[in-house]
């Protein structure tokens, strides 16, 4: 793998308001201001600074065309300058009730491709050891088609980019409740890039895909590890299959730099997925990557967003830990600033939490917390047992 060896700082974070012009319509649970929310946060605590923030290019076509076909690249294009109809663009997953024709889609959408792009440039050309683009991790887009509110797959491009760019080895780790389908099978053959999904069933979700038998094919099987836990899942259950699982994954593939997409619907206030998470697991989830950068990659750590629809109460905390953990910045608890509340509750539907934590108990126990702790156990020990039975 090609190194460059230069100045380098802790972390950068890549962001332009250009990323808030992907949005679909007022109404759609996709929203982008999850992006102010986080960043006014983590100002308002002192933790990000003007100089940490670097402002992203757009990925060309030529870069898109990694992954993307042609033809889908036209229609997103043309569909956002109002020349393709929803009937052209149906076939293609545009127009849909998940991904409406919005104006100028392909501009956007390319923006959050190229923020992704610039923030693997920064960490594989030893300018910052890590890098985190949270307008990214656009997980469901596949090569011709837009799904699940996706319409470039960043997280596929920028691990093409790191390929063929840098010669790297790529360890995609996904938390999204949602599985990260598009990454998945974008690299199923390909035994230089390793995929890890830890998300809710797809027997109650959507994307209904990532149980435990998808493991790659030919070259690339065992290249491939999903972890569907069950909808209910609490905070401990979830963070010892997501440790063990990464810890020995990692250990295994010793990848060149590891890539994290990081949804914020896994907690209980998410409105569209049926865990049982708190902030407690996104205090863990960007430490234990760190750590495991640092162990196996250099400091090599790139992090992306993805879902996370409670964007007032949920996302703001949960993705400013990811910053936190980045930049070595103390972090944080007790009472969120005052001036941010006040700043963002005038506009916010529902009560903004108080605290970094959240209340103990947050929910009332479920009764079935036992045997959905076993369920998820035995699913790792499943998903793990071909890594395992090789390592003999």
């Amino acid at each position: 793998m090609a190194k460059h060896l230069n100045t380098m700082t802790d972390a950068v974070f890549v962001y332009s308001p250009d990323q808030l012009t992907y949005k679909f319509s007022d109404e759609h649970p996709f929203n982008q201001k999850r992006l102010q929310l986080t960043m006014t946060l983590l100002e308002a605590i002192g933790a990000l600074s003007p100089e940490q923030i670097v402002a992203p290019r757009i990925a060309t076509d030529e870069e898109l065309a990694l992954v993307f076909d042609r033809t889908y690249i036209d229609i997103v294009r043309r569909a956002g300058h109002g020349y393709a109809t929803v009937e052209e663009g149906e076939p293609y997953g545009i127009g849909t009730e998940d991904t409406p024709i919005f104006p100028n889609m392909h501009e956007a959408s390319a923006s959050i491709v190229g923020a992704t792009l610039t923030a693997c440039d920064y960490v594989m050309q030893g300018k910052s050891q890590h890098a985190v683009n949270l307008g990214g991790g656009l997980h469901h887009g596949f090569k011709n088609k837009a799904s699940g509110f996706c319409i470039y797959n960043d997280s596929s491009v920028a691990i093409k980019y790191m390929q063929k760019k840098y010669n790297a080895r790529v360890l995609y780790v996904d938390t999204d409740a949602h599985h990260g389908d598009g990454v998945q099978f974008t690299f199923y053959d390909d035994p230089n890039a390793c995929t890890f999904s830890i998300h809710e069933t797809g027997r109650y979700l959507f994307p209904g895909t990532g149980s435990i038998t998808e493991r790659g094919t030919g070259d690339a099987y065992g290249t491939s590890f999903n972890i569907p836990i069950d909808a209910f899942t609490e905070d401990d259950s979830f963070l010892d299959v997501y440790e063990t699982a990464l810890r020995e994954i990692v250990h295994d593939f010793k990848p060149d730099v590891i890539l994290t997409q990081n949804g914020a619907d896994a907690h209980h206030f998410d409105p569209l997925t049926h865990l049982s998470c708190t902030m407690r697991i996104y205090q863990e989830i960007p430490r234990v990557a760190h750590e495991l950068a640092h162990e196996y990659c250099e400091g090599r750590w790139i992090a992306v967003g993805g879902g996370g629809y409670d964007i007032w109460r949920v996302v703001p905390r949960a993705w400013s830990y990811i910053w936190t953990e980045m930049s070595n910045f103390k972090q944080p608890h007790g009472p969120i600033p005052k001036q941010w509340l006040e700043q963002w509750q005038r506009e916010s539907p529902v009560t903004l939490m108080p605290n970094w934590d959240d209340p103990d108990p947050l929910f009332t126990p479920i009764p079935r917390k036992k045997e959905i702790t076993e369920k998820n156990k035995q699913t790792l020990e499943k998903a793990l047992h071909t890594l395992r039975h090789n390592s003999l």
